[in-house]
């Protein structure tokens, strides 16, 4: 049976293997896929004894994603230009590397509905998660992406690398212009400690889209504070999450699963 497996620090809480088994049954495919707690100075060992071991894939999750990138012999240019790797793939003993996050993201965004062409996007974050959305997001031909950050640096040293591909701009989370913004995307990390990045609550109005890529059995902290502030809708990462293991698992076996059902699953899952 391929072996196939997510690592990460920790791992236990992921929801990987339960996606991936949907899958593989979906497809009748016959893989295992396991969650592999790494040790925090050990990445690179645990990884490559896993491929010496006939290992076929890898997902990878936090915080290793940039330490996978310095692993592959080669990557796509999305992972290229997110700087991280999510997706191992062993192909005549080379590994190669793939992030499917960003790409994970628009599709559901899709999925949801949701207009990229030519819309106006405000991104909230300016680390890993941020940097591989932007690339798939300008792709779709936005009209102009503001990435916010709390150290304004970082937001305006990713503005710069990806100007390039379309009109990004960036600032500080104080300093947020207050335009017309059709899609606000939550990509920082403070969902996770139940807080809300500190933009202005006057950038909300009823005809904008709140999206965080976390989620969880309840409300985000985000989400819930984009409602309470008069936004139009609110989307969780819970699609993004499906869609991105959806393209890992098309990367390994060649056959692209219905995600349709799988979310529904994964919803009724964590209630």
């Amino acid at each position: 049976m391929d072996k196939y497996a997510l690592f990460g620090h920790p791992v236990a809480h992921s929801k990987s293997p339960y996606i991936h088994k949907l899958f593989a049954e979906q497809t009748n495919q016959s893989l295992q896929y396991d969650a592999i707690l790494s040790p925090l100075d050990a990445f690179s060992e645990t990884v490559q004894t896993f491929f010496a071991h006939g290992g076929k894939g890898a997902n990878v999750t936090l915080p290793f994603k940039e330490q996978a990138f310095g692993l592959v012999d080669e990557c796509s240019s999305s992972a290229e230009m997110a700087g991280a790797v999510n997706t191992l793939i062993m192909k005549d003993n080379r590994l190669l590397g793939e992030n499917t996050d960003g790409s994970g993201l628009v599709t559901d965004l899709i999925f949801n509905g949701i207009e990229l062409k030519n819309s106006r996007v405000l991104v909230l974050g300016a680390g890993g998660a941020a940097k591989g959305a932007l690339l798939p997001l300008l792709k779709k031909e936005t009209a102009l992406i503001h990435v916010a950050n709390r150290t304004e640096k970082k937001a305006l040293d990713l503005a710069r690398q990806f100007s390039a591909y379309g009109q990004v701009s960036a600032s500080g989370l104080v300093d947020v212009p207050h335009e017309p913004y059709d899609l606000i995307i939550n990509a920082s990390s403070a969902s996770l400690a139940g807080e809300v990045p500190s933009i202005d609550s006057r950038l909300l109005n009823n005809r904008i889209v709140c999206y965080d890529m976390l989620y969880g059995r309840e409300e985000t902290a985000f989400n819930r504070w984009a409602k309470e502030h008069g936004s139009a809708r609110q989307l969780d990462g819970l699609g993004m999450l499906v869609e991105q293991a959806a393209l890992s698992f098309s990367l390994w076996r060649g056959v692209m699963p219905d995600t349709t059902r799988v979310r529904q699953a994964l919803r009724d899952y964590l209630a």
